[in-house]
């Protein structure tokens, strides 16, 4: 049975000083539920944190339709709606001094193989400062396709095997219904709802350590833009490149910039890609954010691109492009969806 969701319909809620609008009819978009009840959502932070955080030190990058075939297109994009921005989310507390974004961080997960895995993620502004958006295969179990990947959670500025703001347990995900029925790639994005943070301070202890965008504030979103001449992106890349060489360790948060540009792709049903020049692996950085109008001195900027795979464009045997979905008014959708549920702590009933 599938566990999923035709959402038709979602209200209107204060962003701050702006306001996220959900269409009146949100027919495009599927609700995937990450965790059921309370008890079941302890249990999966425990798993995760449990024996020192084992099994997130023990993950392996998720290697899933991370490579296709490409070629770089000298023509742009054809707008389909107005352009729609949401500005950037600041954290409650400035944080460690660094360069590169608090927002970033690894999915974790369950694969159909049984074992765990990982994808990169990033925290973006929500109503409830509870969103990640990753893609839409790092959520939904596309081997084994009758529900979402199992224990799923978010960890935002994971590095070797820490957790510094906690595990955030998914509560449920917001997906274009053309991915969840079809594998439309060209709609391989997802924004997951998470709950409050979870540490462990002792051994069979739990503690909440808050909301997500509290802790690390939440990127703004760019929908129905040109090209962007420039994006950063932030991710987790792993493995080899086609000539066999490994770049990444996939323990710290790497980051890389270059201009996008529309490709034609081919292993993959997507009719409207867009590339970045980037040298990550897709092993990894399945999922990575890409900000355009990114200052590292604020750490934030506007997602515009999520890695779904990487190519090789020019067949010298290593990777150079990025692949993302187009963000058009479809995927504003399912942003929208996923930015006006509310979650809350897991330690006590919801």
């Amino acid at each position: 049975m599938r566990r999923a969701l035709t959402v038709l319909g979602v209200g209107m809620s204060v962003l701050g000083s702006t306001v996220v609008t959900a269409p009146a009819r949100a027919e495009g978009v599927v609700a995937v539920r990450l965790s059921g009840e309370t008890a079941v959502a302890k249990e999966v932070a425990n798993f995760w944190l449990a024996d020192g955080a084992a099994n997130l030190r023990g993950a392996t990058p998720y290697d899933v339709r991370t490579s296709v075939g490409a070629e770089r297109l000298d023509t742009g994009v054809e707008l389909d709606g107005k352009p729609v921005s949401y500005p950037p989310l600041a954290p409650e507390e400035g944080g460690a001094s660094a360069k590169t974004p608090m927002t970033s961080g690894k999915v974790f997960f369950i694969g159909s193989d049984g074992l765990p895995h990982w994808c990169t993620g990033t925290a973006v502004r929500s109503n409830y400062r509870n969103l990640v958006a990753t893609a839409g295969h790092c959520v939904l179990d596309t081997e084994a396709p009758d529900g979402p990947l199992g224990k799923w959670v978010f960890v935002p500025g994971y590095q070797d095997g820490v957790a510094p703001f906690g595990v955030f347990v998914g509560k449920v995900a917001s997906v274009h219904h053309d991915f969840d029925s079809s594998r439309d790639y060209d709609r391989d994005v997802a924004f997951a709802v998470v709950h409050n943070g979870v540490a462990a301070p002792s051994p069979g202890e739990l503690a909440d350590t808050g909301r997500l965008g509290d802790s690390v504030g939440g990127q703004g979103l760019a929908f129905n833009q040109p090209l962007a001449p420039i994006a950063d992106v932030f991710g987790y890349p792993a493995g080899p490149n086609p000539d066999g060489r490994w770049p990444y360790t996939g323990e710290t948060l790497e980051w890389s910039d270059g201009p996008t540009f529309g490709v034609k792709v081919t292993g993959l049903p997507m009719d409207r890609a867009v590339g970045v020049a980037s040298p990550f692996t897709g092993a990894g950085a399945l999922g990575s954010s890409w900000l355009t109008q990114y200052t590292s001195g604020s750490r934030t900027g506007y997602l515009n691109g999520i890695t779904v795979s990487a190519a090789d464009t020019d067949g010298d045997g290593r990777y150079d492009t990025g692949v993302s979905p187009y963000f058009d008014a479809q995927v504003l959708q399912v942003f929208q969806y996923g930015a006006n549920v509310w979650s809350g702590t897991i330690l006590r009933p919801l």
